[in-house]
């Protein structure tokens, strides 16, 4: 896993002589955002945060997705933050794709390299700070953390991925494969941020319709992914956007692995808001 590469944006514009025209697409089902959206008028800053700027992926929206926000934090050297969440009920999962940052939990410093991991509690407190000289680019999940009687909110975790081995899914002779950084049966956990891989030619055999909503970001490689009634074409830096219930279906055709940063809700009961 030490020669793992993790896509992520720089900014800028495209040239006047560029065709407007691209694979951006929003539906009442799902959204593909590609990379070449991802410029510099699209990005924005944070209250309390130094050198920083922000590429908002997803965010919780009426009649779409309502459980997470997903960010590319952008964060020049010395640049951070020594309030980053402003919601004391949030959870977090940062994944660095460049650079290094140094997260501080407890009085703790924790430094994070490419393919670092980190889950961070509600209310635990953290900061974060860029000590290197390289400009640090990572991704932000926010949830609010659904807190139930008789479970303790999960400790803090600090991990990367190349010191976890991908489990494979059965029959599929490695084709296809989860980086887990969370114990599955560990019930504190209400959502689980994942990597995905597909070797060439790997696929979702069938049309997966279920209750978890998604954010997708592409880390390397390319595919045909189904959403909906679609197929659409992906690659490295493109984010997909899915709410609950949306069919979802993908082939990875090569010449290199497929590879994707994967959210989801998971370990709670459906809330019956109408009772």
């Amino acid at each position: 896993m030490d020669g793992r590469t993790y896509y992520a944006p720089h900014g800028g514009l495209p040239p006047q002589t560029q065709l407007h025209t691209g694979r951006a697409v929003f539906t009442d089902a799902y959204a593909v955002i590609p990379k070449g959206v991802m410029s510099d008028i699209v990005t924005s800053c944070l209250p309390f945060w130094d050198d920083t700027r922000v590429w908002i992926l997803s965010r919780p929206l009426s009649g779409f997705a309502e459980t997470f926000s997903q960010y590319i934090m952008e964060v020049g050297p010395a640049g951070g933050s020594e309030k980053p969440e402003p919601e004391a009920d949030a959870e977090a999962v940062l994944f660095v794709a460049e650079g290094e940052i140094v997260v501080t939990i407890d009085g703790q410093k924790r430094t994070l390299t490419p393919g670092g991991y980190a889950y961070l509690p509600p209310a635990s407190g953290w900061t974060l700070r860029n000590e290197g000289t390289d400009t640090a680019r990572f991704h932000w999940i926010r949830k609010a953390y659904e807190f139930v009687e008789g479970l303790d909110a999960p400790d803090p975790l600090f991990l990367n991925e190349k010191d976890i081995a991908p489990a494979a899914m059965p029959d599929t002779n490695g084709s296809w494969a989860t980086t887990r950084f969370v114990d599955p049966a560990d019930l504190r956990h209400d959502m689980h941020v994942t990597i995905v891989t597909f070797q060439p030619g790997g696929l979702i055999p069938f049309e997966e319709t279920h209750v978890m909503e998604h954010g997708l970001y592409v880390l390397e490689g390319k595919a045909v992914y189904k959403l909906n009634q679609d197929w659409v074409e992906v690659e490295a830096g493109d984010y997909m956007w899915l709410r609950a219930f949306c069919p979802q279906a993908c082939y990875a055709g090569g010449p290199g692995a497929f590879r994707y940063l994967l959210y989801k809700d998971v370990n709670r009961h459906a809330k019956l808001a109408f009772r």
